[in-house]
């Protein structure tokens, strides 16, 4: 098995994307721990599946950070895979959005990763060819109307990774990208994008929508030693969308 004897923390695991990577981890013998605030999602998941540990965190906050990490380093004394996945989406035109609702999608997509790089390092120095992959989405790759929260926290997304790929070369911690389209979760239904979504859709070069697994065989990738050459990058996994 591919991933036997590493420990993943995936962030955002309760559902969609996060849920799926953790699936496909533990089918490939990892020690998988998922976060979220969606307790009982969360611990329904943990608990369907072979060494999975769910751990309640709001990405945003640094005392969360901190008794996550704590409790890796308890258990097992290192990681080996980040996947900084949790993230919220709010499309409102600038000038409308708030201060407060501006921030909280700010926090949440992009403060979360730099408070988990940066409390993740220590554990990662003990891993064993550790890996980060960061999901910022083609929203990181271009402006898009009423975007003002998430692309600004997308495209910082990106930028923390290719720092943290050049910060953490000397120690051998990979640091990498995914960039995904419209993916089939359950954020596409948010009140505040789904009139968009419909509109989106039909602009997709390949007509249709991602799926999370779509998504899963890029991050395992990144986390496997079959990306050994990979740090800084960017995988984009959009059908297309990015191109128009």
């Amino acid at each position: 098995m591919k991933f036997k004897n590493k420990i993943v923390l995936i962030t955002g695991g309760a559902r969609g994307m996060g849920k799926t990577h953790a699936e496909a981890f533990v089918k490939e013998g990892a020690t998988v721990f998922i976060t979220d605030v969606l307790t009982a999602e969360g611990e329904e998941i943990a608990s369907s599946l072979k060494n999975c540990s769910f751990i309640k965190q709001d990405v945003s906050k640094e005392a969360d950070w901190i008794n996550v990490i704590k409790k890796i380093d308890e258990k097992y004394g290192k990681l080996d895979i980040l996947v900084n996945n949790a993230g919220i989406v709010l499309f409102k035109p600038l000038g409308m959005m708030t201060f407060d609702e501006y921030m909280r999608v700010v926090n949440v997509n992009q403060v979360s990763v730099f408070l988990g790089m940066t409390h993740s390092l220590n554990l990662l120095k003990k891993g064993t060819d550790a890996s980060v992959i960061n999901i910022s989405s083609v929203a990181g790759l271009k402006g898009m109307p009423a975007g003002a929260a998430y692309n600004s926290s997308k495209f910082a997304v990106r930028a923390l990774t290719e720092v943290a790929a050049l910060d953490w070369a000397p120690y051998k911690i990979r640091v990498n990208t995914i960039c995904p389209g419209a993916v089939d979760t359950a954020m596409l239904g948010s009140d505040d994008i789904k009139d968009l979504f419909k509109e989106y859709v039909n602009s997709i070069p390949m007509k249709r929508i991602g799926q999370p697994e779509e998504l899963t065989k890029a991050v395992m990738f990144l986390a496997s030693s079959d990306s050994s050459y990979c740090t800084g990058s960017t995988i984009v996994v959009d059908g297309g969308s990015s191109l128009i």
